[in-house]
Formats: structure tokens, C-alpha cells, sequence
């Protein structure tokens, strides 16, 4: 069983088309389920979500909590084998979920699984292509839960640069492998969180000072 967590907050914009996405995948639905974390938006996102209910778990903030805490409450309310992230600004292939659970599922070695992706506008034109190694994105990562819950799942402290700790955490025992394929669309847009660089630097050095970089 796969979870596909999905963090959202004020996302009445695309978090249609996120889910609309994960529905209507290539992978039978009984082998995987969709968990929607709605931090506290104060837009429309609740009104929206309920468009999908009986498709998905949805799970409401009851306040704001910030990205990491939410995403480790979807973590947290999973009791799949495989967890996968993806936000609700972005979407993806058809393929993403069959691809990336056929590679774990068939290949016992490896921890984890990441696809390339495609960085696309607001109007999804393309951008470009990029390698999830080379340039690497906190979506799009399929890894074993148990492993997740071995290094402490994502650190509530960084409101930014969550994933970038995450991964070096994992990486610090384990690998995640490229599939060389662009499953996943990141999406680039006016209202990304990585757009205010000063909160962005804040938990930057907060990041460097935790791993002494």
C-alpha cells in the first residue's frame, strides 16, 4: 500500500488539478490512498477538497501548523508500506505512482526512488526538464515508511528548507535512486512559499547550523 501525502494550505487554485492527477493514475486504486493535510486555509481550498471526498482522507489543521508539522501528521496517520509526497501546487503523470512503486516492489536494495520532473508555469508550459539528483525537489520521492520513521520523519523547526534536511538526514544511511523519467510537474508560480528569500534565508542558516555546513 502507498501513501501519497499531500500538504496544502490556501491551495483552492490547483489543488484540483493535484488530485485529479493521483485519481487517475495507472496503478489500481485499492494499492494506494491519498491523504490530504489542509492547514488551516483561509481560502476556498475546504470548499474544494470536499469536491473529492469520497476519494480521499482529508485531515484539518484545526490552526496553522506550518509545512513540516503537517506533513508529519499525513505521515503519522499512514500505515502503508511506501509514502510519497506531493504538493498541491504540482501534479503528475499518469505513470508516477506504478513507475515508482514497480522499482521499490521489484528491487529489495534500494531505499528510495525519485523521478525527474518538469518544471512548468502557471499556465503549465513547459520550462524545463530537470534531474531529481542533480536538482533535487522535496516531491516526487517514494520511501519505505520504516525508514522514514528511523530518522525522526521531517524536522517541525524548518518552516523552510524542510526537505533539503530530510534528505540529508536519509542520505546519511540510505540512497535514493534515480528513475530517469520526468513523472512529476513542478509547478512555478507568484504565490510559491520559496519566493519570500528572507524567510528562505532565515531557515537556511537555521539549516546549515544543524548540520554544520
Amino acid at each position: 500500500m502507498i501513501s501519497v501525502i499531500v500538504p496544502v494550505y490556501n491551495g483552492e487554485r490547483f489543488i484540483g488539478r493535484c488530485l485529479r492527477s493521483l485519481l487517475h493514475q495507472t496503478l489500481s486504486k485499492e494499492k494506494y490512498e491519498i491523504i490530504v493535510i489542509n492547514d488551516a486555509s483561509e481560502d476556498k481550498t475546504a470548499y474544494a477538497l470536499e469536491l473529492f471526498k469520497e476519494d480521499i482522507k482529508i485531515i484539518n489543521n484545526e490552526k496553522n501548523l506550518g509545512l513540516p508539522a503537517s506533513l508529519n501528521h499525513g505521515i503519522a496517520s499512514s500505515n502503508s508500506e511506501f509514502i510519497v509526497r506531493v504538493d498541491s501546487d504540482d501534479y503528475v503523470s499518469i505513470h508516477f505512482l506504478e513507475i515508482l512503486f514497480e522499482f521499490l516492489h521489484q528491487n529489495k536494495y534500494m531505499h528510495a526512488t525519485s523521478c525527474d520532473y518538469v518544471l512548468v508555469d502557471d499556465n503549465e508550459k513547459v520550462l524545463s526538464r530537470n534531474n531529481c539528483l542533480t536538482d533535487p525537489i522535496g516531491c516526487g520521492i517514494m520511501f519505505r515508511a520504516h525508514h522514514l520513521k528511523e530518522i525522526g520523519f521531517y524536522d517541525q523547526e524548518l518552516l523552510r528548507h524542510e526537505d533539503a534536511d530530510l534528505r540529508k538526514r536519509f542520505e546519511s544511511k540510505y540512497k535514493i535512486f534515480r528513475v530517469e523519467i520526468p513523472l512529476y510537474r513542478y509547478r512555478r508560480h507568484s504565490k510559491n512559499i520559496t519566493n519570500d528569500k528572507e524567510i528562505m534565508d532565515f531557515h537556511l542558516k537555521k539549516l546549515k547550523k544543524k548540520h554544520k555546513i
